[in-house]
């Protein structure tokens, strides 16, 4: 049995709004087992036998039959996760700044959004072929190049970004 990270896009900001309550009762009625929900911005922790492309696609039918928008999550195994997390080179919690990954389900969508910020003047590492990490000062988020280019609808359907605090508590959910 895999553990997995699944990362929701868009709930719960923007007019999509889930009880977590209510997404955890709908995922534990797939192949999916431990499932739970962590804080109320679309991120579960769950195990299954099934490879994390047939997690993906199950997850996001799921969502959409039941509450009825146009779905799209993010896939992690909790190893490649804790790869993620631990190559980032920007402190979890500073004073003055914020620390994100960018986390996406199609390389070169990730790529395009990347150069795209580099050339915006975003600070920024790339960590691998699905997720990128950045920063920005407290406050300015909405305004930072990644914020504004990643909200394009050219990247809804395959991009979404944690604070890196909030992948930590992802992992410490999954081990």
């Amino acid at each position: 049995m895999t553990s997995y990270a699944v990362f929701l896009r868009g709930v719960n900001v923007g007019g999509i709004n889930l009880k977590m309550a209510d997404l955890r009762q709908a995922l534990a009625e797939l192949p999916l087992a431990d499932v739970k929900t962590l804080l109320a911005s679309g991120n579960v922790v769950c195990s299954s036998e099934a490879p994390a492309g047939e997690v993906k696609a199950l997850v996001e039918a799921k969502l959409r039959e039941r509450f009825g928008y146009d779905a799209w999550v993010i896939v992690l195994t909790a190893q490649r996760l804790a790869e993620l997390v631990a190559g980032c080179p920007y402190p979890a919690d500073t004073p003055d700044v914020h620390a994100y990954i960018t986390l996406a389900s199609d390389p070169a969508a990730l790529k395009e959004l990347f150069d795209a910020a580099a050339a915006a003047g975003a600070e920024q590492h790339l960590l691998g072929p699905e997720a990128s990490a950045w920063t920005v000062a407290k406050g300015s988020t909405l305004e930072s190049p990644v914020s504004k280019l990643s909200a394009r609808q050219r990247y809804k359907s395959t991009t979404t970004t944690r604070n890196v605090r909030t992948l930590h508590k992802v992992l410490a959910a999954i081990t």
